[in-house]
């Protein structure tokens, strides 16, 4: 009896492993792990060096509906994810309420603020790889179609770095087609 026991000890918290693992893997293959910075300076170089547009996030993560809201509906897409790989460099400017931050952040965040002139959360911010504004979009109660019909709009069509196929918003192509 003692050896069915410790068996059973075992084998549950290997299944259990497994599991976690195989859920961890299945997770990362349909993208929902983006990587955003919190570093504006580092992001920036980042986007200069490797030729990619730059989105800032500014956001109130854990108090903000929309920004809730967004993270959930077009952020954790996972072709939202595959794009943004490709394309983006992700800045994540955060307001917290609930959630600490180090002095550095917090100033940098503020200071960026105020110089996109940011007056409410989700507002976004898209940049050429120069770090040129291309467009500011506020997210309160927008869909991610939205979202993305602002991105469409705010790239130069004789751009090399197109965000967009040639086709038009609505085609089934493109970042708008992630969240038709």
């Amino acid at each position: 009896m003692m050896n069915v026991i410790s068996n059973r000890a075992f084998i549950r918290p290997l299944i259990l492993g497994i599991a976690l693992l195989a859920v961890s893997q299945v997770a990362s293959v349909f993208g929902e792990s983006l990587v955003w910075q919190t570093d504006y300076a580092a992001a920036k170089s980042t986007a200069t060096q490797q030729n990619k547009y730059v989105l800032l996030d500014f956001t109130g993560s854990d108090w903000c509906p929309y920004c809730i809201q967004m993270d959930k509906e077009v952020f954790a897409k996972p072709a939202f994810s595959t794009f943004a790989s490709e394309k983006l460099i992700l800045v994540k400017l955060d307001f917290p309420r609930r959630t600490s931050q180090s002095p550095a952040e917090k100033s940098q965040n503020q200071e960026l603020a105020k110089k996109y002139s940011i007056e409410g959360f989700p507002t976004y911010v898209l940049l050429d790889p120069s770090g040129k504004e291309l467009a500011i979009h506020s997210g309160d109660g927008c869909s991610g179609s939205g979202f993305a019909r602002t991105v469409d709009r705010s790239v130069p069509a004789n751009d090399g770095l197109r965000l967009l196929e040639t086709e038009p918003v609505g085609s089934g192509s493109g970042f708008s087609s992630y969240f038709s």
